[in-house]
C-alpha cells in the first residue's frame, strides 16, 4: 500500500515535559514504561489499519459523489439536447459503454418498517401453529421462528417475514395474518445503490467491481 496514503491518526503515545504515557480505556495516563510491549504493538497496529481504512472510506464517499454527479450531468443533457429521461419511475438506471464492455446501474430501493399490525399477525400464526400437529410443517415453523427472532438491535428478520408471506396456505387466520403483515409494512425512506459491472466479450457474464472487503 506504498502508493496509498493513510488518513492521519493520533499517535496512542503522550508526550509531555519529557514524559511519554498512554491513555487507557478509561481515559487514565499510564506511563509507556509500564504498558506491556504488546499491548503497544497492538495500539500501533490498529492505528495504522484505521489510517488506511478511513482513507479508503473517504475514497468511496467521493467515488459515490462523483457517479451520482456524473450520472446527473448525464441526464441534464438528455434532458436538454433530446427531451428525455433516463430510467423508472423508481429512480432505477442503467448505463452501457458502446462496446457493451462495462456498466453501471444505479438502484434504487425502499427501506421498509413494520408497524404494530406485525404482532397481531404473529398472534395469528401462533395460533395456526399451536392447532397444526407438531410434526406436520415443521419447515414453516421454522421460518416463523427467524423470522421474529429479533437481532442485537432489535431487528426482526424482513427477509424470512417476506418468505412468509410467499407460503401458499389455506386456512382463514393465516391469510388474516398475512393482511396483517402487509398492512404493518411502512416505507420509511430510500436506499441508493451503485454497482459497476464489466465483462471481457459480449458473449461473457457481467462481473461486478467490488466494493464490499467481505467479496474481495
Amino acid at each position: 500500500m506504498s502508493d496509498f496514503k493513510p488518513h492521519p491518526v493520533p499517535s496512542g503515545i503522550v508526550e509531555e515535559n519529557g514524559k511519554r504515557r498512554m491513555v487507557d480505556a478509561k481515559g487514565r495516563e499510564v506511563p509507556l514504561a509500564l504498558v506491556r510491549p504488546q499491548d503497544q504493538l497492538q495500539d500501533e497496529t490498529v492505528r495504522r489499519i484505521a489510517g488506511y481504512a478511513l482513507a479508503l472510506s473517504d475514497q468511496l464517499r467521493r467515488f459515490k459523489e462523483h457517479t451520482f454527479d456524473d450520472i446527473s450531468a448525464f441526464e441534464a443533457i438528455l434532458a436538454q439536447e433530446y427531451e428525455t429521461r433516463l430510467g423508472g419511475a423508481k429512480g432505477n438506471k442503467t448505463l452501457t459503454t458502446y462496446d457493451g464492455l462495462y456498466q453501471v446501474q444505479v438502484q434504487v430501493q425502499d427501506r421498509i418498517d413494520f408497524g404494530p399490525e406485525l404482532q397481531i399477525a404473529k398472534g395469528l400464526i401462533d395460533e395456526c401453529l399451536n392447532e397444526w400437529s407438531a410434526d406436520s410443517r415443521p419447515e414453516i415453523q421454522a421460518i416463523v421462528t427467524r423470522a421474529f427472532n429479533t437481532d442485537k438491535e432489535g431487528q426482526i428478520n424482513r427477509a424470512e417475514i417476506f418468505m412468509l408471506l410467499r407460503l401458499d396456505i389455506d386456512d382463514h387466520r393465516w391469510t388474516r395474518a398475512m393482511d396483517a403483515i402487509r398492512d404493518a409494512m411502512r416505507v420509511v425512506g430510500k436506499a441508493t445503490y451503485v454497482r459497476v459491472k464489466h465483462r471481457p466479450n459480449t458473449e461473457a457474464p457481467w462481473l461486478t467491481v467490488p466494493l464490499d472487503l467481505a467479496k474481495l
